[in-house]
């Protein structure tokens, strides 16, 4: 190793700190919001313990890798909460591209060629590893939710429990049951916080009917 890589190694490091300090839409349970990078660690540690149980089995090793690359772009980009509209959603996936050559630039070398590929790997979902990382990128955003006061969702986020999961936890049946157990625990919390939560599923299924 040349001094060139080390310098480049560490210098992408330093600019990728960025995920501890950009934050979600999402908070923690003691009030304090969720970083990118929590986001990402709490996916990984939920590959870990469910990867066993699905239909299709997927290669561990390299769903970590998507998942660890999954948001690398929101350094450069930010985040755009789901629900957001107006400019910054319409730009979101042009500068998310745009990101992700930087990134590759920042890097160099066939690690940067790596981060690349994986990051178009996972936004392509056409691997099983890919759509195993996408679904547990929804679910992981609903469990914390769960875990946070409801006063801190936005009035959009009731219908999302019903309309946002199912299709990425669509691909495998024990994604599906989490799911359900998800919905469940947000259900639970919506009607301990006074939703009308038969209301809001009327709601998301006349929409889905337009």
């Amino acid at each position: 190793m040349q001094p060139a890589d080390t310098n480049s190694i560490l210098n992408f490091l330093a600019r990728s700190e960025r995920l501890k300090t950009e934050l979600r839409h999402s908070w923690l349970s003691d009030g304090r919001r969720e970083s990118v990078a929590e986001h990402t660690w709490q996916m990984a540690l939920m590959a870990l313990l469910t990867h066993r149980h699905l239909a299709q089995p997927v290669d561990i090793g390299h769903t970590l890798k998507l998942i660890l690359v999954h948001d690398l772009v929101e350094i450069e980009a930010g985040d755009v909460p789901f629900f957001e509209t107006g400019d910054r959603k319409a730009a979101k996936a042009a500068r998310e591209a745009a990101a992700i050559e930087t990134i590759r630039a920042a890097i160099g070398g066939l690690a940067g060629q790596e981060v690349h590929d994986l990051w178009h790997e996972y936004e392509a979902r056409a691997t099983q590893e890919a759509r195993f990382a996408g679904a547990l990128d929804h679910l992981e955003v609903q469990i914390q939710h769960n875990l946070a006061d409801l006063a801190t969702w936005e009035p959009v986020e009731h219908g999302l429990v019903y309309s946002k999961m199912d299709g990425p936890c669509g691909v495998d049946p024990f994604l599906a049951v989490l799911c359900e157990a998800v919905k469940a625990r947000a259900e639970a919390k919506l009607r301990a916080g006074g939703v009308d939560v038969a209301a809001v599923k009327a709601e998301v299924a006349a929409k889905a009917r337009t």
